[in-house]
C-alpha cells in the first residue's frame, strides 16, 4: 500500500529534472511503486542541459538510439538529433510517464545533511519564497557534472578593448544577430564543431581559432540500417537491436583506439584528408598531439563542419590569442583576425556532487577524499547516488543502469527491513586514480575536486557498458563492501 504523500518528506529526492532526473523518476515509479519521491529542479522548466543551451545548432554528439532511454524508443529519423528534438523527447517522456506532478520547479538544492540516528537526509533548498528544508531517506543526484551558473572563459588580455560582442555558448543571448558578420569561435571541442557550420550558413565568415587540433569524425546524421530495421520489425524490438549494435560498435572502436592508437589516429586523419582534399593543411589543423579518446572525439553529422570549410564560409586557424584588439584578435604568431563577434567555446566549469554542501553525522563530505563506488556512490556516504554517464559513450547508457541499481537497493532494504546502505571503505586506502582519465582542459581544471577511483572493483570506474551491466544489473548487492544497516524495528522501539 502506498503511503500518504508528505509535503516535507519523501522516500527519495531526485535533484534535477533533465535527461537523468526524468529517467530516474520513471524507473522509481515503475520499479518501486510503493516509494514516494519528488524531483527538485532549480530552474523553471524540464530539460536540464537541453533547455539551458540555446546556441545555434545545439545537438547531441551521441546517437539517439543509445542516448535515448532504454524504456522509450527514439522514433525520429535523425540519429544525431538537434537540441529541440531531444528536449521534446524528455518532456514527452515526463508527460507520458506521469511524473510531471512530482517536480517542484525553482527549488534549488544547496546542501544536505545525513543523520544515521534518523536515517534521513535533511535537504536545504532555495525557493522563490525563501529557504526551505525537506527530508528524504535516499538522495539521488541527477544534476549532471557542470555548473549552470556559467561556462569557463579564460582571462584573455585586452577583452575590455574589443568593440564587438563576446559571448559564451552557455549564455547565448536571444537577440544575437550574426547574419553577415565576421565571427571568430575560440575553441575546437564539440561545441565549436557544432557552432561553426551552423553559424556559417548566414554569417559573413566564421573562423574557428584553435590552440591545438581535435579529432573530428564525420558520420551520417541518419542511420540507414536503423531506419530499415524499424520498418521491418516492431518498434521496441528494432530499438533494442539498434541500441545493442551501437553499444557494441562503440565498445569495439574504443578498445581499438586504446590498444592501437596510431592505427586509429591514422584512419581518422586520412578520412579528413580525403574529405578536404590534398590542398588543405590537414597536418597543421587536424592532426592532434594526443591519442584518440584521451579526449572525447568530436562528431560532424553528414560532415557539415568539413563542408563549411570546403565552401569557404568557414576556416580554421591554429594559433593562440595574444590579445584582443578594438577590431578583433591579435595572435601569438603576429597575425590578426578581424571580428564583429567572438564566441568563447572554451569549456565548462565542473562541479562535484552537483556542487552541494554535504555532511554525514555532522562531518563534512569532501568529494576529493572519497572513492567512487561502481561509478555511482561514494565511500562511507550512506543512501546517496549520482547519475553520471560515460565519457566514451552515451550518457544515458550508464544512467539507466544506475537507476536500476538504485531501485534494487531500495527494494532490498524494504524487504530486509533496513534503512541504510553504505559502500564502506575500511583499512588502508587502495591505490587510486583520477575519476576521469581525460586530458581535456575542462576536466583537468577541476579533476582535483572530484572523487577518486580505485584500480580494482568495486571502486573502479569501468567506462564499459558490458562490465557495468554485469556489476549493476546482475551482481549481488551484498558484496562485502555495500553494508546494509539501521533496522526499521530498532527505530520503532526507540520511538
Amino acid at each position: 500500500m502506498t503511503e500518504p504523500r508528505s509535503e516535507t518528506h519523501v522516500d527519495v529526492i531526485i535533484v534535477g529534472a533533465g535527461l537523468s532526473g526524468i529517467g530516474a523518476a520513471r524507473h522509481l515509479k515503475t520499479t518501486c511503486p510503493d516509494r514516494s519521491f519528488m524531483i527538485l529542479e532549480g530552474r523553471e522548466t524540464i530539460g536540464g542541459t537541453w533547455d539551458l543551451f540555446r546556441y545555434p545548432g545545439i545537438r547531441s554528439d551521441s546517437d539517439m538510439y543509445t542516448l535515448g532511454y532504454s524504456f522509450r524508443p527514439w522514433t525520429e529519423a535523425k540519429a544525431i538529433a538537434d537540441g529541440p528534438s531531444i528536449l521534446r523527447y524528455i518532456r514527452d517522456t515526463a508527460r507520458d510517464e506521469k511524473v510531471e506532478d512530482r517536480i517542484r520547479f525553482s527549488h534549488r538544492v544547496t546542501g544536505a545533511a545525513w543523520s544515521t540516528a534518523d536515517a534521513l537526509w535533511t535537504v536545504s533548498v532555495e525557493t522563490p519564497s525563501g529557504p526551505s528544508v525537506l527530508t528524504c531517506s535516499f538522495l539521488f543526484l541527477c544534476g549532471g557534472y557542470y555548473s549552470y551558473k556559467g561556462g569557463y572563459t579564460p582571462d584573455f588580455a585586452g577583452m575590455e578593448r574589443f568593440g564587438g560582442r563576446i559571448v559564451h555558448p552557455q549564455a547565448w543571448p536571444e537577440d544575437m544577430d550574426y547574419a553577415g558578420k565576421r565571427v571568430v569561435v575560440i575553441g575546437s571541442g564539440a561545441t565549436a564543431v557544432t557552432l561553426v557550420p551552423e553559424m556559417a550558413r548566414t554569417a559573413g565568415h566564421v573562423t574557428m581559432l584553435q590552440r591545438s587540433p581535435t579529432y573530428i569524425v564525420g558520420r551520417p546524421g541518419e542511420d540507414a540500417q536503423a531506419l530499415k530495421l524499424r520498418r521491418l520489425l516492431p518498434e521496441k524490438m528494432a530499438y533494442g537491436l539498434i541500441r545493442w549494435r551501437n553499444v557494441l560498435m562503440g565498445m569495439i572502436f574504443y578498445r581499438l583506439a586504446r590498444r592501437r592508437p596510431d592505427r586509429v589516429k591514422t584512419a581518422i586523419i586520412d578520412q579528413v584528408r580525403q574529405t578536404l582534399g590534398p590542398d588543405f593543411d590537414v597536418d597543421t589543423h587536424f592532426s592532434p598531439r594526443y591519442n584518440p579518446w584521451d579526449q572525447r572525439l568530436c562528431l560532424a553529422p553528414d560532415g557539415d563542419f568539413f563542408q563549411a570549410l570546403k565552401a569557404g564560409s568557414a576556416s580554421v586557424v591554429t594559433d593562440e590569442v595574444a590579445t584582443f584588439t578594438e577590431t578583433g584578435l591579435k595572435l601569438k604568431s603576429g597575425a590578426e583576425l578581424a571580428a564583429d563577434i567572438v564566441v568563447t567555446a572554451t569549456g565548462l566549469k565542473l562541479e562535484a556532487m552537483n556542487g552541494l554542501s554535504l555532511s554525514v553525522d555532522g562531518a563534512p563530505i569532501r568529494p576529493a577524499e572519497t572513492l567512487s563506488y561502481k561509478g555511482m556512490m561514494y565511500s562511507n556516504v550512506p543512501n546517496l547516488a549520482s547519475a553520471f554517464g560515460y565519457t566514451n559513450a552515451s550518457w544515458t547508457l550508464k544512467c539507466d543502469l544506475t537507476c536500476e541499481y538504485v531501485c534494487r537497493l531500495l527494494n532490498h532494504m524494504r524487504r530486509k527491513g533496513l534503512r541504510q546502505c553504505t559502500p564502506v571503505l575500511e583499512g588502508e586506502t587502495p591505490e587510486t586514480a583520477p575519476w576521469l582519465d581525460f586530458t581535456s582542459g575542462y576536466v583537468q581544471r577541476s579533476i582535483g575536486e572530484f572523487p577518486k577511483q580505485g584500480v580494482t572493483a568495486p571502486w573502479r570506474l569501468h567506462q564499459n557498458y558490458a562490465l557495468d551491466l554485469a556489476a549493476l544489473r546482475f551482481s549481488g548487492l551484498e558484496d562485502g563492501v555495500m553494508r546494509f544497516s539501521n533496522p526499521v524495528a530498532r527505530a520503532r522501539q526507540a520511538a
